[in-house]
């Protein structure tokens, strides 16, 4: 049988099989139940990821000994740091193509861990030690970082680079909506009004009363 000849209820289902699936909604990854668009993660200091999990299995497995000590809870503190050091040395030292980054402590690996976004997902610099620790001395949030739960979110702008510490998988949120209007070479202009929102929205975050701020 000809392409030609499939009408009817068979076109329609090489329309389907062409349309990529709907997403399917999120699930418990310890008890399978299924989770709201605003749940919580943790980290799995094994595999060197996010979990998605419903509050009881947080709760259950961020008891001393649960799992012994794989999973940590991540962090909820969003802080900025508008006197840091940091530099355009710094920045070029990042070798990184685009101008937002984010540095992380990784326990299983025993380093600091730098990545950026890109239309394949998180990649990674890898930074010598002198640059790792220049990086470090350059702003306080620096020092305060909880391994594995917590990361430095650093963007480069014309004139001028911000700093925050936040929960790492709002760095991960942030790569996935990079890459969902990424084109071509640093993600064009989708992408860089897509971080002017991002970082907007985590300046006013970071200057409410309810959240400490650096200064």
């Amino acid at each position: 049988m000809s392409m030609r000849q499939l009408v009817g209820p068979g076109t329609a289902l090489l329309r389907r099989l062409r349309e990529p699936a709907p997403p399917q909604p999120e699930r418990c990854e310890f008890c399978d139940v299924r989770l709201p668009g605003e749940h919580r993660h943790l980290a799995d200091r094994d595999e060197r990821s996010l979990v998605c999990v419903c509050t009881a299995c947080a709760l259950l497995l961020r008891q001393p000994g649960a799992a012994e000590g794989r999973y940590r809870g991540l962090s909820e503190r969003y802080l900025a740091d508008p006197e840091h050091q940091l530099t355009e040395i710094h920045w070029q030292a990042l070798r990184i193509p685009v101008s937002c980054a984010f540095l992380f402590r990784d326990t299983a690996l025993e380093r600091l861990v730098t990545l950026y976004p890109s239309p394949a997902g998180a990649a990674e610099s890898e930074l010598d030690e002198a640059a790792s620790q220049a990086l470090l001395d350059a702003s306080r949030l620096a020092a305060a970082l909880e391994p594995d739960t917590e990361a430095l979110l650093l963007r480069r702008t014309e004139g001028r680079i911000d700093c925050y510490l936040v929960p790492i998988d709002v760095c991960y949120e942030l790569v996935g909506r990079l890459r969902l209007c990424w084109h071509g070479f640093d993600g064009g202009a989708q992408a860089r009004a897509e971080l002017d929102g991002f970082f907007a929205r985590l300046a006013e975050r970071t200057a409410t009363p309810r959240v400490e701020v650096l200064s």
